[in-house]
C-alpha cells in the first residue's frame, strides 16, 4: 500500500483521516505500589464476581477499582474519586514524554510458549468503515455501563485489542529493534493477570522521535481490525459527540482518541478460540428425534468420548454433546443439501459459511424452531462443556471449530459482521499497564 504523507511532529494522518499517535500514558508508581503484577486485571467483561473479589485483595491499587468497582453506591463516582486521589497520591504518575508503547505478552496454550507482541497508541476515532472495520455484531447492553464510566473517570483504563496487516513487513522490525532495549516493566511468570496464569508481561516505551515518526506513520497507513472491544468503541463514539457538543475542541481534543494495542495479523501469538454454546430449556419431548432432525440437514458421525484431549474433526462444522451418552456427535455438511437459502440474503459468503452462523440460522432457527424458551451460555473450554453436559447443568453443547483470522478481516473486508460471540481472542489484554487520559 503506498501513501502519500502530510504531518505535524509526532501527528500521522493517513488513509481516509486515519491516525495512530503516541501519547503520555499513566502508570503505577512502583515505588508506592510494589509489585507491578498485583495491580493488574483482565478486562470488564470476564471478570466474575469471585474474581471481582480476588483482584479487590492483591492490591489496595490493583486497577479492578477503576476498570470495574464493585457494584454498591456510585460506582462510578468511586472510580472517579480512586482515580484522581491516585493521581494526586502519585500512585499513578503522567509518563514524561509521549510514548508508543511495546508490550509482549508471554503465555501457555495447548502446552505450547507462546509470545504475542501488540502496540499500545492513541487512535483517532473514526465511523465505522472509514479505515477501522468491526468484524462482530454487538448488543447495547453493555455500552450503557461502559459510557457511565467514561463520563465519571474520562479516561481509558483498557486498551482495545485490534488488528492490523504488515504486508511489507516494515513494523515488525522496528518492533524488535525497541524490544533489544531495557523494558520499563517485565511483570515475572506465573503472576500474570489471571489467576494462578503463567502469563508474562513486557512493556517498552518508544521514546525516539525519529522512530516514532516513523512507527507513526506506517501503522497510520494501515486498516485497522477491531478484534475485541466492540462495544468499548462504541461507546467511545458516543462519548466523543457528547463532549464535541458541549466543548470547543471539536477534532483536537483527547476525547476524540481512544487506546488499542495493535498486533499484526501474522503475529504468531494470535490465538482465536471459538466460543462454545451451552444450551438448555428443550422440553424432552423436542429432544426425543432430534438427531434424526439434524440428519435432514446434515451428515451425522458419533465418535466416542475418551479421557485426556479431544477436538473437533477438521472437516466438521459442528459437534454435539448430551444427543448420545458417551459420544460426541460431529455433524457435517451434506453434498445433496444447499444453507444458502437458509442464510440472511443480505449477508456475505464468509458469514453464511462460518460455523456460529450455521448454527444460528440451521440448527437454532430450523432444527430447534418450536423451542420457546431456549437459553444459552459461553463458553470457550471443551472440558467445562463436557462437565456441564455430564453434571446436567446444561442439555446440549454446540461445538465450533476456532475462527481463523483470515476469517475476521474477511468479514470486516465484507463490510459484514459475524454473530455475537463469535470470537475470543486469548489470552486478554491486561487492565492497567498504560491508562490513557481523555481530559
Amino acid at each position: 500500500m503506498s501513501c502519500h504523507f502530510d504531518f505535524l511532529p509526532l501527528t500521522f494522518n493517513f488513509l481516509k483521516s486515519m491516525e495512530v499517535s503516541p501519547f503520555l500514558g499513566i502508570r503505577h508508581n512502583q515505588r508506592i505500589v510494589g509489585d507491578l503484577a498485583q495491580v493488574i486485571c483482565p478486562p470488564y467483561d470476564v471478570i466474575t464476581p469471585e474474581q471481582q473479589k480476588l483482584y479487590y485483595k492483591k492490591s489496595d491499587y490493583n486497577a479492578i477499582r477503576l476498570e470495574f468497582p464493585e457494584p454498591t453506591g456510585d460506582r462510578y463516582q468511586r472510580a472517579s474519586s480512586t482515580f484522581q486521589q491516585w493521581l494526586e497520591q502519585g500512585v499513578l504518575q503522567h509518563d514524561s514524554v509521549s510514548s508508543f508503547y511495546l508490550h509482549d505478552h508471554r503465555f501457555e496454550y495447548s502446552n505450547e510458549k507462546k509470545v504475542r507482541r501488540g502496540v499500545i497508541a492513541r487512535v483517532k476515532l473514526e465511523p465505522w468503515g472509514s479505515g477501522i472495520f468491526p468484524h462482530e455484531e454487538t448488543s447495547s447492553k453493555d455500552k450503557s455501563d461502559r459510557l457511565q464510566l467514561m463520563r465519571a473517570c474520562r479516561t481509558n483504563f483498557s486498551p482495545l485489542f485490534s488488528l492490523y496487516q504488515d504486508s511489507e513487513k516494515k513494523i515488525a522490525p522496528i518492533l524488535s529493534r525497541v524490544a533489544q532495549e531495557e523494558p520499563l516493566m517485565s511483570l515475572p511468570v506465573g503472576r500474570g493477570n489471571f489467576p494462578d496464569s503463567n502469563e508474562t508481561h513486557s512493556l517498552w516505551a518508544v521514546t525516539d522521535p525519529e522512530v516514532k515518526r516513523e512507527l507513526g506513520k506506517l501503522l497510520s497507513c494501515q486498516p485497522i481490525y477491531i478484534a475485541d472491544g466492540h462495544h468499548r468503541y462504541e461507546t467511545a463514539l458516543t462519548y466523543r459527540q457528547e463532549r464535541t457538543q458541549k466543548e470547543s475542541l471539536a477534532g483536537k481534543g483527547a476525547f476524540n482518541y481512544v487506546m488499542m494495542e495493535l498486533v499484526e495479523f501474522s503475529d504468531p501469538g494470535l490465538v482465536v478460540l471459538p466460543l462454545h454454546r451451552l444450551v438448555r430449556g428443550i422440553l424432552p419431548s423436542s429432544l426425543v428425534g432430534l438427531g434424526d432432525r439434524l440428519r435432514d440437514f446434515f451428515a451425522i458421525e458419533s465418535v466416542p468420548l475418551r479421557t485426556g484431549e479431544w477436538h473437533l474433526p477438521v472437516d466438521s462444522c459442528l459437534g454435539v454433546l448430551g444427543l448420545q451418552v458417551g459420544s460426541l456427535v460431529v455433524l457435517k455438511k451434506r453434498q445433496d443439501v444447499s444453507f444458502e437459502a437458509m442464510m440472511p440474503a443480505n449477508r456475505s459468503q464468509t458469514y453464511r459459511d462460518f460455523g456460529v452462523s450455521i448454527l444460528n440460522h440451521i440448527v437454532l432457527d430450523k432444527v430447534l424452531s418450536g423451542v420457546k424458551d431456549l437459553e444459552l451460555a459461553y463458553t470457550v473450554d471443551l472440558k467445562e462443556a463436557h462437565e456441564q453436559i455430564r453434571e446436567g447443568k446444561y442439555q446440549l453443547a454446540f461445538l465450533l471449530q476456532p475462527p481463523q483470522p483470515e476469517t475476521v478481516k474477511a468479514v470486516a473486508d465484507a463490510h459484514d459482521r459475524m454473530p455475537r460471540k463469535s470470537t475470543y481472542f486469548y489470552p486478554k489484554l491486561p487492565t492497567g499497564l498504560v491508562i490513557n487520559p481523555l481530559y
